[in-house]
This record gives structure tokens, C-alpha cells and sequence, in this order.
């Protein structure tokens, strides 16, 4: 009789094969992901260049949303993980139940907020007017419904952290094949429903969200995890949501200082005027596309390193770092040569405008520079949310994505005068001066668990 290898067991296969099934399937899903931004992208595009800058000016609003979603999930993965390292499956299933009610006032509380200061956050960028309503006609909907995206992040948290990142793959797959056909019917209507713009973007993604929380659900309820004993384990538990929100608020104020970054950089973009907000938000998209293989290796990494500091396996995550690292070489570093030389055809792919298209081919050609960067950056504070380190995630994003970029900003634009490329030279030199940093930082983590073992 041949032996089932248990794929939900990730501290004693060869560490290679465990990245793999985490990683593979985790970047084929963002790509997918990514597809669906760029279909959006590219809609929006056929309405006009406001609407992609309203779009692009979205996106670090949206960031509030999934910051906090997949901050609670990444750091309730860490939690599952150990246990689930430690063979303390009981336990592991508390923490799933209790993570789904804490995510249930978390998404009140978006609503709430997003729906009360989107005004004032969109009017701090600069919208205004009718570009203002075009804004909040797209996020309006997205925070009133911002339950189905808290969902998913939860609900694919059990699975991640048993190694299953195929379910949430499947998600990804069919939301972006089926955004195909809602946006444009959504945009201009037909069959009965009224042209939308650009608020049938936001309503198509509800709609696919809504499906992708529902299948996820079941899912999660297949592993055995989500046990709610009749309502009972859903009921708060001071002393849980307090290991969650210790873990998760960390990890969410990581994401959250992406979303500050992108607040910062769109700040100065702005003043440029709407064509550089459209061309930053475009290669913004090209960006998510070719840094895919990075999040995969941030999946498998946090995951790997969960499950193994649990059964106090530090090898094993030592090793999770360097192959990872080395995988993340190998994907990324031979992307940056067609990055360079493709910039403008594949700007003119989202749009015609020459001004939207210059500024953003000059974004990319200094981009394709840091890619491997952001590998760094994202393997070191992965691995050290997995191990329950999460708060130098917090001090690296602020430091990287709003201290630093604001200093350095505010001196070549508003002090010397420079142009758009002193932006983007500025956070070139701020990703390869944070990537040493949390290379060298995890690497000291490891070292001192290792010495007390």
C-alpha cells in the first residue's frame, strides 16, 4: 500500500518542494489578480484619461481595505502555522473561528470610515470637482462592501497556512476571467442595466469578491478548521483577538505603510498634473505584473517559516531564506533587460495619450532596476512575520515607503525644482539602501533563535 504524503505538513519535505507548491500556485494567482487591476486599467482607459487618474488616485484608498484585511489574515497565518507545526491542530481551529469574528468588526469599522473621510482623503491628493465624483463614485461601493474583500484575506489565511494556496488561485483565475465580461457590460450597459462608467468597475469587482468569499468559505470549511460549535467559538475572546491583533495589526500597519507610500507618492505626482498621476498608476500595473514571482516567494516564505519555527525547525527556515532568495534571482533579475528597452510600447498598450506614455516609460526604465530589490525586501520581512517578529515589517515600510520618500520628495521637487525622474531615482536608492537592511536584519533573527535552541 503506498503512503500519502500529507501536503499540509510543511517541516519535513525537502524545503525546495515546499516553496514550489506554495509559491507556484500563489504567483499564478496573482497574476491573475494583476490581470484583473489591468483589465480595469484598460477600460478605464477607453473612457478617458480622468478616469484613469481617478483609477490610479484609488488605489492607496483601496490599500486601506486590503491592508487590513490581509494583515489580519498574514498574521493569523503565523499563528495556525506554529500551532499547526506544534501538532496543535485544536488550537489552530480557535484561531481560525476567532480571526473570522475579529474580521467581521474590522469590516465594520472600513465601511464606516472609508464612507465618512474618502472626501477628505481624495481631496488631499487633489481631486476635486468632477474628477473628485468620479473618485468616490468608484470607491463608494468597494467600502460599503468591503466584507466580501475582508472574506477572502481571512478565509485564504486558514488555507495558506496548511500549504493551500491552489484554492485561492482558482479565486483569482475565475475573477479575473469573468471581470473580462462584467466591466465593459457594466460600463455601458445593456440588458437591462443602465451605463455605470466607472462605477460599474467598482460593482464588478463586488460581484466577483462576493463569489470568491463564497467559494473560499467552503473551502476553509473542508480542512476541518472552521469549527464554530454552534456560534459559540465566534463569540470574542479577549486574550485570542488580543495574540491576533498583536500579530495582525503589525502585519496590517506594514500594508498600511504601502498604502501611506502610495498617499506620499501620489501626493507629489499629482502636482505634475492628472497625465503623471495616469502614468504612475499604468506602470504601477506593469509593475504588480512582473513582481508576481516575488509575492509567491513572500507567501512561501512566511508560510514555510510559520509552520517550521513552530517544531522548532530553524535550518529548515534558514534554508526557506536562501533558496528563496536564489528562486527570486532566477525569475527577476532577467526581467529587467525588456522592462528597459519595452518601456514605451508597453505603456501605449493602456494608452495614446504621448505625455501619460513619456512619463511612465521614464518610471520604468529606472524600475526595472529594483525589481530584485523588492525580493530582498519581501522574503526578510516575511520570514520574520512568520517566526512572530512583525514589528520591524512596520518601521522598514514607514521608513522605506513614507519617511524616506518624503524627505527625499519634498527636496528635489519642491526645494531644487527637479522633475518627475528625481521622484523615481529617489525610490530606486530607497529600495536597494532597505533590501541590505532586512537582509542583514533577518539574517541576525536567525542566528540568535538558532543560539538559543
Amino acid at each position: 500500500m503506498t503512503q500519502t504524503t500529507d501536503t499540509t505538513d510543511l517541516t519535513s519535505r525537502p524545503v525546495s518542494a515546499v516553496i514550489r507548491q506554495i509559491a507556484v500556485p500563489a504567483s499564478v494567482g496573482f497574476f491573475f489578480n494583476t490581470m484583473f487591476n489591468v483589465v480595469d486599467t484598460w477600460w478605464a482607459g477607453r473612457i478617458d484619461t480622468q478616469a484613469v487618474a481617478a483609477l490610479a488616485l484609488s488605489l492607496p484608498v483601496y490599500f486601506i481595505i486590503t491592508a487590513l484585511a490581509s494583515g489580519i489574515g498574514t498574521g493569523s497565518t503565523a499563528l495556525m502555522g506554529s500551532a499547526l507545526g506544534a501538532k496543535d491542530r485544536k488550537q489552530a481551529s480557535f484561531i481560525a473561528v476567532q480571526m473570522l469574528s475579529f474580521g467581521i468588526f474590522v469590516s465594520i469599522f472600513l465601511a464606516w470610515f472609508g464612507l465618512t473621510f474618502s472626501p477628505s482623503i481624495f481631496g488631499w491628493l487633489g481631486a476635486e470637482g468632477h474628477y473628485l465624483e468620479t473618485c468616490l463614485a468608484y470607491m463608494n461601493p468597494i467600502f460599503a462592501c468591503n466584507i466580501a474583500t475582508v472574506a477572502i484575506f481571512l478565509f485564504n489565511a486558514i488555507l495558506q497556512s496548511q500549504g493551500d494556496t491552489k484554492s485561492f488561485r482558482n479565486v483569482l483565475v475565475f475573477g479575473a476571467t469573468l471581470n473580462i465580461a462584467l466591466d465593459p457590460w457594466f460600463i455601458y450597459g445593456g440588458f437591462g442595466l443602465p451605463a455605470l462608467g466607472l462605477q460599474g468597475v467598482a460593482w464588478s469587482t463586488v460581484i466577483i469578491q462576493a463569489f470568491g468569499a463564497i467559494y473560499l468559505g467552503y473551502r476553509a470549511r473542508q480542512t476541518g478548521l472552521v469549527v464554530t460549535n454552534a456560534g459559540k467559538n465566534l463569540i470574542p475572546h479577549p486574550t485570542l483577538y488580543a495574540d491576533i491583533a498583536r500579530q495582525g495589526f503589525p502585519a496590517a500597519l506594514n500594508s498600511m505603510t504601502i498604502a501611506l507610500g502610495f498617499f506620499v507618492i501620489f501626493k507629489f505626482v499629482s502636482g505634475f498634473g492628472p497625465e503623471a498621476a495616469a502614468a504612475y498608476g499604468i506602470a504601477t500595473r506593469i509593475d504588480q505584473i512582473v513582481l508576481l514571482p516575488s509575492i509567491g516567494l513572500s507567501v512561501a516564505a512566511l508560510t514555510v517559516t510559520a509552520q517550521n519555527y513552530g517544531a522548532n525547525r530553524i535550518d529548515r527556515i534558514r534554508e526557506s531564506v536562501r533558496k528563496n532568495l536564489k528562486y527570486g534571482a532566477i525569475l527577476l533579475l532577467p526581467l529587467s533587460i525588456p522592462i528597459f528597452l519595452l518601456a514605451e510600447p508597453l505603456m501605449r498598450f493602456f494608452t495614446s495619450d504621448p505625455a501619460v506614455i513619456s512619463i511612465g516609460a521614464e518610471y520604468l526604465r529606472i524600475d526595472a532596476f529594483t525589481l530584485y530589490g523588492y525580493v530582498i525586501i519581501f522574503v526578510a520581512t516575511s520570514t520574520l512575520q512568520g517566526m512572530k517578529r512583525p514589528l520591524f515589517a512596520i518601521w522598514m515600510g514607514l521608513a522605506r515607503q513614507v519617511v524616506a520618500p518624503f524627505a527625499l520628495f519634498t527636496l528635489f521637487t519642491a526645494v531644487l525644482g527637479y522633475g518627475t525622474i528625481s521622484l523615481w531615482l529617489s525610490i530606486l536608492a530607497i529600495v536597494w539602501i532597505s533590501a541590505a537592511i532586512a537582509s542583514w536584519y533577518a539574517m541576525k533573527v536567525i542566528r540568535q533563535v538558532e543560539k538559543t535552541q
